[in-house]
């Protein structure tokens, strides 16, 4: 009898709830946006974007076309025309900044200089500043009739120089543009290379004779071999996706003199609607960048 009351009592016991956040899986719900949104807006785009690589425009809509985009790329001479420009900003405007970027850092970091903070935040405003006002900057600067540059020029008896709207003073007129935007975004990590640097090297050196200039070569220079490497690899990259500063100062021209592969991906993506062939092109440039950088870490040994 009293086991039979104990039996009712038991099945009223209300039922325990069945919790869905634990303390197991909270780090996965905070983490659930940010991969999401990762999953949205970069996954999802990557993969789309690949697969419109094999595909071309008919109508309304897209078909499968196969290899056929990338046989049309590798027989523009136009995209071989953006290619050469964009490496040769390369060979020549990256060198020139990473040489100045050390210089700087070198000189900022010595002890004969004072209000080395209002220096180093100087050098580096070019780099925070809006990509689209500075590029409106440079090209008012550079106007042919009526800038700042040619009317400086004349005191010295310089004629009106076509900064943009002549082939080689619009490459010119680019690489300052560049040069001017991102030596001190390298500065700034140069000088982080050299605060590195132990004291005692130098101290070292000195006590042995070794001139500032012996120092710089044989103890700054081989120290800062992982930050050259890093700059030299970032600056490439940068150099490769360059658009902001050719669309606005030349929108390519003058007859596609300063074209680099990013405009002119743009161009065949956003002006002609032909989203097939610049997927094309954006793959076939992730290709580049992805071999270089292999190379430039291949080549300083940082593989091992």
């Amino acid at each position: 009898m009293s086991q039979s009351n104990a039996e009712p009592a038991k099945s009223n016991q209300p039922k325990k709830r069945k919790r869905w956040i634990t303390p197991k899986n909270v780090p996965y719900l905070f983490i659930l946006p940010a991969v999401t949104f990762f999953l949205i807006f970069t996954v999802y785009p990557v993969i789309s974007s690949l697969l419109l690589s094999f595909q071309k425009r008919e109508g309304s809509g897209y078909v499968f076309a196969g290899l056929e985009n990338y046989i049309r790329l590798f027989q523009d001479g136009l995209f071989y025309k953006a290619l050469g420009n964009t490496f040769l900003i390369l060979l020549i405007q990256v060198p020139i900044q990473l040489f100045l970027a050390v210089i700087i850092a070198v000189a900022l970091n010595s002890q004969l200089v004072k209000m080395k903070s209002f220096f180093r935040i100087a050098f580096f405003m070019p780099a925070i500043t809006a990509l689209v006002a500075s590029s409106i900057i440079f090209m008012i600067m550079l106007d042919e009739n009526y800038g700042l540059i040619n009317y400086l020029l004349s005191f010295v008896g310089v004629e009106p120089i076509a900064w943009l709207s002549d082939p080689f003073w619009a490459k010119v007129a680019l690489m300052v543009a560049i040069t001017w935007r991102w030596t001190g975004y390298n500065m700034v990590i140069f000088l982080a290379g050299l605060q590195n640097i132990p004291g005692s090297l130098y101290e070292a050196a000195e006590m042995d004779g070794a001139s500032k200039l012996k120092q710089f070569f044989y103890i700054t220079i081989p120290q800062l071999k992982p930050i050259f490497l890093f700059t030299f690899v970032l600056s490439t990259i940068g150099t490769l996706q360059l658009f902001d500063e050719p669309y606005i100062l030349t929108e390519g021209g003058p007859n596609n003199s300063t074209l680099t592969i990013t405009l002119y991906l743009y161009q065949n993506g956003f002006r002609y609607f032909d989203f097939g062939y610049a997927s094309a092109i954006a793959y076939v440039l992730v290709l580049i960048i992805g071999v270089l950088s292999w190379a430039q870490m291949k080549w300083a040994g940082e593989d091992k």
